[in-house]
Formats: C-alpha cells, structure tokens, sequence
C-alpha cells in the first residue's frame, strides 16, 4: 500500500495507508454508522462529494458486486476506513472494493483512527477535505484545499441526473429467485423527476404497484403537468439527490409550478428540502451531521430510518403543514403533512415496504 495524506479545513494533517485509486480529491468528510452496506453508501448518489469515515470497524470483507449498486458508479470522493480487507468471503461478489474504487477513480483510506476522526466530526461539526498520494505537503495540501469550491457551492444535481427519460423496470429483491423482480403492468403511473435517484427506492415504487418513468432533473415543469392533465402520469416524484438545497433557485420554481398545477407529489431526501423552499419554508445546514440510521419519531412509534444530509426543514411550519416525523438527534422535521397540497414528504430513506410508500400509491391520480 502507498501512503495518504490527508489535511482537514481545521488544520488536522494526518498520514494514512491507501487501498484505492491514486490522485489528489477534495470534498466534504462526514461520518456514517452503517454497521452493513458500505457498497450502497459509495454508490448513493446524494453521497456526491462526500469522504465518508465509517465508524464500521472492519470494512471490504463482503466485496463488490453489481446487483447492490445504487447507480451506476462510485459518487463519493473517497471512504475511510480502520481495518481494510481485500480478501472478500461472499458467494454474490464480483470484485474487491479496492479493485472498484481504482476502476472508479474513488480515493481509498485505511490503517486510520476512525474514531479520532468521528470525534472531531462530532464536535467541530463536518468539514472540507484533501487526500492525495501525490502531495505529502501540509502547505501544499492546505493550498489545494482553500482553492477548492465548497461542497455548498456545487451543483451535484446535473452530474448526478438521468440525461435521457427511461422506464424502471425491476421491483424488490426477491429472495428466491437471487435476482430483482420485474416490474408489472399498472394503470396507476409516475413521473420521477431525477435529482440523484437510487435504484432501490425505485424498486419500492415498483413494488407498490406504480409504473414508474424517470425523468431528467431539467424536464420543464409544463411538460409534466400537461402529462398530468392528460392522465398520462398521475403524481410526480421528487427525488433524493447530494448538496446545498438552497442553490437550486430553478429546480425550486419548476416544484412551485406543479404545486399549482395540483399534482400530488411524493418528496424525499433533497426533494423533501425543495418542496419546503418551494413553498416558503426555510431550510438550514446542521453544524455536523451523523450519516446512517437516525431514531426518528412518528404518530405513535420510534422507528430507526437512513438520513444523508445535514441540511434540515424548520419546524416552525404551523402555517404551511403539520410535523408527521422528527428526528430524536435534533428535533428536525423529517415528515412534512402540507395543508393545502396533495404530498407526502420526508427527509429520510423509508425502508422497504415501508406504508409511506402504500400512502403514496392511494394519492396517485
């Protein structure tokens, strides 16, 4: 293994060992306490940009392989890990993860006190960052860093997005069969506007009985709604997606155009965060932001839920919508019930078969 250096915007200059790609990448280090799963983390599209520090322990023994993707490549710019292992123990793996990340050109850290990192993360709050097994230079490192753009600054969402118009054609997983299942013909059919997508959220869609089109994050909103207007869709789906919601002034509008139009619509992650500026509600980063399973609250239980981002909906909302689910961390509105619009809304990833995605299908015109 080569050697890593690492420098964060606090000053903290580290050395480390290197199981991925080689090169030089900024971006914005957070934490995630996935105990499973390191495989959709790095392929989540709402993860762009980010280095993630895993508080897992030991991380690579399950491998890589296609089926648990959740898009077509790694989005992250790098993972951090304690223990590194190549040697993979799982019948369905395809490759190492060091061997995708090369292939993917993500950056690969290991050999490292993840819990040191998560502390500081913990207490100062997430922060940029610079890897490089090119640069073992604190000022060299520390310059490249301050000429990077901010991950606030980033438009992810046109990286990320569909560039053509398709159909989603597999549901679940299904068990027996080791493989997805097919999608169904259904007369109840949406449109899901790409911000960042994964494909599992996709397949629950799916699997809730909606024929489902993925449309590019730019598709006019006229367009949708004359499809609405013609029954050719029944709701639109705003999807999850990576970066500062606040930026995205045109994706805003379009949501206010369909919110006229009176198009029920099904908001999650980055889309549950438009929807909220979209109706006059603030939005406002966290100091720091534990990725992973959040306890969140709703009517009656406490349920442990996937939350990505640190950006959070105010909850002083009595005039726009009622609070359906909070976070116990921060006390953050998670689940939005609008007053006067046809949508379900959380800032969350519901699990698989989760009745949020039921309540949706019943909304569907």
């Amino acid at each position: 293994m080569e050697k890593i250096y690492i420098y964060l915007e606090n000053g903290l200059f580290l050395e480390a060992n290197s199981f991925g790609a080689s090169g030089t990448k900024t971006g914005k280090l957070v934490f995630n306490n996935s105990t499973f799963g390191y495989e959709d983390v790095i392929t989540d599209p709402s993860n762009a940009g980010l280095f993630v520090n895993f508080t897992s322990v030991e991380i690579g023994s399950t491998g890589i392989n296609s089926d648990d993707m959740e898009s077509t490549k790694a989005q992250i710019s790098g993972v951090i890990v304690r223990n590194y292992h190549d040697e993979y123990s799982n019948y369905r793996a395809q490759k190492s993860l060091s061997q995708f990340l090369k292939e993917e050109n993500a950056l690969g850290i290991c050999d490292i006190d993840t819990r040191y990192l998560t502390k500081v993360l913990r207490d100062e709050g997430s922060q940029m960052m610079v890897a490089s097994t090119q640069i073992s230079s604190k000022d060299e490192l520390a310059k490249v860093l301050k000429d990077a753009q901010k991950y606030e600054e980033i438009n992810f969402i046109k990286d990320s997005s569909t560039q053509v118009k398709y159909i989603h054609k597999s549901g679940i997983w299904d068990m027996d069969a080791n493989a997805y299942k097919k999608a169904s013909m259904s007369d109840k059919k949406v449109a899901v506007l790409d911000f960042g997508v994964k494909k599992t959220f996709l397949n629950e869609l799916v699997n809730a009985n909606l024929e489902v089109e993925v449309y590019p994050y730019n598709t006019n909103a006229s367009e949708l709604i004359s499809m609405f207007e013609n029954d050719e869709i029944g709701a639109v789906v705003l999807s999850d997606g990576a970066g500062n919601p606040n930026i995205y002034k045109d994706e805003i509008e379009a949501i206010k155009a369909l919110i006229k139009a009176n198009i029920p619509l099904f908001a999650i992650g980055l889309g549950h965060q438009l929807l909220a500026l979209a109706n006059g509600v603030e939005v406002s980063k966290l100091e720091n932001l534990k990725q992973g399973s959040h306890p969140i609250l709703g009517e009656v239980n406490v349920e442990i839920y996937t939350v990505n981002s640190d950006y959070v909906v105010d909850s002083k909302i009595e005039d726009f919508a009622s609070v359906e689910y909070q976070t116990l961390f921060t006390n953050s509105a998670m689940g939005l019930k609008y007053n006067n619009i046809k949508a379900i809304s959380v800032g969350f990833n519901p699990p698989s078969n989760s009745i949020i995605y039921k309540e949706f299908a019943e909304l569907v015109k």
